[in-house]
Order: C-alpha cells, then structure tokens, then sequence
C-alpha cells in the first residue's frame, strides 16, 4: 500500500503541475477570446495547435514511452537517457531545417499564414527537445521539480501575451519591433516560454552521450506503434477542427468563427483534462516500476477503481459547477456550444480509464495493439465526422469524439484480459460510471433546461445528485479511501 500511496501523492503533485498551469491557460483563452478581433481568428488559433498536436506526436515518435520502458532496467539507464536525447535532438533539428525550407508550401496546405508558421515551427522543435528532460524528471520521481517548471512555463506565456495584448501600446519602441497581428504575438510569447523553459530543463543534454545503436533499435521497435497510437490519439483530439474548417456548409470565414465557438466548449470541459492527465503523469512511472512486483495486477485493479471512483464524483460536480465556471474560461459569445461540454467530460474520463487499462500492453512490450486500438478509434472519429458534420455541425464532433475514447476503453479491456489476468471490480466500476454518467445527463440536458440556467432550484439539485455519487463512492471504498489517507 506504501506504493499506492507515493503514486497517489505524486499524482496528486503532478495534478498540481496540471491544474494550475491551466487555470492560467484559463486566463489565456480568456485573453484570446477577448482580445483576439474575434471568433475567426479564435478559430485560426485553435487550428494551428491542432497541427502542433499532430506534430509534436510525430516527432516524439513514441520515444518518451520507450525511455520509461528502458530506462526502469538499472543496466540501461545512462544509455537510454542519451540515446533517446540523442535521437530526438537529431531527427527535430532535420524537422525544422526542412519546415523552414518548406514554409510557403505549408502556408499553402494548411491556409494558414507563413507569418505564423515561422514561430510555431520553432516552439514545435523546442517542445519536442523538452519531452525527454521532462521524462527524466519524472522516471526520478522529482515531480515538484516538474511541477514548478510546468507552471514557470505557463506564466511566462500567458503573462508575456498579457502584457503584449494590454501594456504593449505604452512602450512604443518596442511596439514598433513587434508585430501588429495579435495572433502572431501570442505565438511569439508562446516561443519565448518554450525557449526559456528548454534552457531550465537543458541539463540531460550535458550529460555523458553514449549512443548505444541496438537499444536505439530497441526503443523504436517498442516506440514505433505508440507513434501510430498518438497520430490516432491526434486524430481523435484535434481532427474534428480542422473537418469543421472544410466540411460546414458555409463559407471558409464562418467555418472559423464556428470552429472557434465549438473549441471554447471544448474548453470548457477543461476539468477532465486535468483530472485525467495529472492521473497519467503519475500513474505512467508507477507501472513500469511495479511491473516486477508479485501484487502488480492488484495494484493496476486498485488504480483503476480508484480513478474511476474520484473520477465519477469529479465528472458530476463539474457539470454541476460548469456554469458558474464558464465566465472565468470564455467571453461572452463565445458560449453556444455549451451543449458538447458533458459529452467532452465523458470522453476524457473514457480516456482516462483507457490510460490506465493500457497497463498490459505497455509493460509487456505488446505496444502494436495501443496502435490497433487508437487507429481503429481514429477511423470512427473520422467516419462520424464527415458523415455528420455537414448534418448537425459541431455536435457530430462532440458525439465522434465520446464514442471514440470509449470505444478504446472497452476494447483494451476485452482485448487485455487475455494477456493480463488484472482483477479488475468490474460491477463497482461499472456502478460508478453508470450512475455518474446518468446523473450527469439527466442534470445537464434535462435538470439545467426545466428549473433555468444558474438558478436557485437547479443548483439545489445538482448539489443533490452529487451528494448521491459521493455517497455511493465513499461507502462502498471507505476501506479504500482509508487506506490512501491514513499517515502510516
């Protein structure tokens, strides 16, 4: 159990690490919202970091899992850290060179401005430089490290984009260096806190280099199906903007100012994320290390109920909350996709229990079924999409995107249980989910709706149901909870 309770503390760090770093992120889409001429180049923004998504999975071509893989074997640890820095170093360096190279042509593919491009193609190199650095400090257990990096990071973007968006016009020499597209300015804040952030987390780079080809091999062998895994995990999180751009069935600027609306819904289920994320930061380290150990399936079986248990009471009372939270995340506008934000959360927390029942690929070196399942959720992701969006819009998104994660949950699940005996408590596990996913609809589409939007009665309700989960949670873990708490 003292190994549960080191994860769940150093999740709980690592939450942090998440958790305030977005609400100031918060502050940021708040900025841009309001800021930014309007939803159009809100909708550009969102556009451009779908492709850093694509690209940052790309070029980390699956090594950051591959590193925890190798570097958790005590003869390999020096070699696995530098072979992997080494590696990485080389092919982002080729990237970028060829990008710049290429730039009007990307300009051309993407209808994105090479004035952009010219800023997100470096902050995409330095985020890819960062990825081994960060994982290191993880596999070292230093996750207040982590954390306070994660967030110096984070404050140097949104602050710099503040002060460029509101103070800039009382330093006019240095207005006129800069440029005058906001947009472009938010990205040359976002650089300078990627550059910044590299030169803290640069040590690893100076350590001794020994490039050991046969674990190299090794790595990508292991690395290369969680590369077509994160291309499908992209697709699934970032595809659904760039169909709405080509597939609505109205002009390219409208397209925009819609996709624009639809990523502030996103956003506003901001609260899974970071649940689901600060769970994986944690949980990652722990099962390679645990791997070894003869109670490593009934830890996995423990970790997952947990999430799942916390999870279901965090699911219910941030669509509770959600309007009240709404005024802090968005301007005024920017809210008429408010009906995706519970199948948003729904789909995190699918993808949430995903991370943590892909346990047995991952520690059994069978990583070509992580590929598997996240290409097959792609291809549903995108089949829904082109065939709804011209239909319904924004929401075939919402719906492609909940059917996806989940579709990955239940078959990592079946498909597990036959290479690894994990005893999982699937009748509390499902309990939970049943009644938090039930109760959460029933809140949002029907409680919200017949007692109004933020009043008295709707809330006395929602405080109700949540109670309910709660409940249920905590009495049927209490030896559970306990346990994690208890100081010896």
């Amino acid at each position: 159990m003292s190994s549960i309770k080191n994860l769940f503390k150093n999740t709980f760090i690592y939450g942090l690490a998440t958790v305030l770093p977005r609400l100031l992120t918060v502050l940021l889409t708040k900025l841009l919202t309001e800021y930014l001429p309007g939803k159009v180049e809100f909708g550009e923004v969102s556009i451009i970091f779908s492709y850093i998504i694509f690209a940052n999975v790309i070029l980390t071509y699956g090594m950051e899992t591959a590193f925890f893989r190798f570097y958790n074997d005590a003869t390999t640890k020096v070699k696995t850290l530098s072979t992997s820095l080494i590696s990485l170093l080389i092919t982002t360096l080729v990237f970028g060179i060829v990008a710049y190279l290429f730039i009007d042509q990307i300009e051309i593919v993407t209808e994105l401005s090479s004035q952009y491009w010219k800023w997100v193609i470096a902050i995409i190199v330095f985020d890819t430089l960062m990825v081994i650095p960060f994982a290191y400090l993880r596999a070292q257990g230093k996750s207040t490290s982590y954390a306070l990096i994660k967030l110096f990071n984070v404050v140097v973007s949104v602050g710099m984009t503040f002060i460029f968006f509101t103070a800039l016009q009382y330093f006019p020499a240095v207005e006129k260096i800069l440029p005058g597209d906001r947009i472009e300015l938010f990205f040359i804040a976002f650089l300078a806190a990627s550059f910044i952030t590299f030169l803290i987390v640069i040590k690893p780079y100076f350590m001794k280099w020994e490039f050991d080809k046969v674990l190299w091999k090794k790595m990508l062998s292991y690395g290369w199906p969680i590369l077509l895994a994160g291309f499908a995990f992209a697709i699934n999180e970032t595809v659904d903007k760039i169909l709405l751009q080509k597939l609505l069935p109205v002009s390219e600027e409208e397209a925009e100012g819609i996709v624009g609306v639809y990523t502030a819904g996103y956003r506003l289920a901001v609260g899974m994320t970071l649940y689901a994320q600060a769970f994986r930061l944690g949980v990652e380290p722990f099962f390679f290390s645990q791997s070894g150990d003869k109670n490593a399936t009934q830890h996995y079986a423990l970790i997952t109920k947990a999430f799942v248990a916390f999870g279901s009471v965090a699911l219910m009372a941030y669509v509770v909350l959600v309007d009240l939270i709404k005024p802090y995340i968005v301007k005024e506008g920017f809210e008429t996709a408010m009906e995706v934000v519970p199948l948003i959360l729904i789909a995190y927390f699918f993808s949430g229990i995903y991370q943590t029942l892909s346990v047995w690929y991952k520690i059994q070196d069978k990583t070509r079924y992580g590929a598997y399942i996240s290409i097959t959720a792609a291809i549903l992701t995108i089949v829904v999409n082109v065939l709804l969006i011209p239909h319904i819009g924004y929401m075939a998104s919402a719906y492609a995107t909940c059917a996806a994660y989940g579709l990955m949950m239940v078959v990592s699940y079946l498909i597990g249980k036959k290479h690894l005996a994990v005893p999982y408590d699937l009748k509390n596990i499902l309990l939970y989910l049943g009644i938090s996913i039930t109760l959460s609809l029933v809140f949002f589409y029907y409680v919200r709706e017949e007692l109004g939007v933020e009043s008295l009665a709707t809330y006395i309700v929602g405080a109700v149901m949540t109670l309910l989960v709660l409940g249920v949670v905590s009495f049927r873990e209490s030896e559970i909870i306990n346990k994690i708490i208890k100081r010896k």
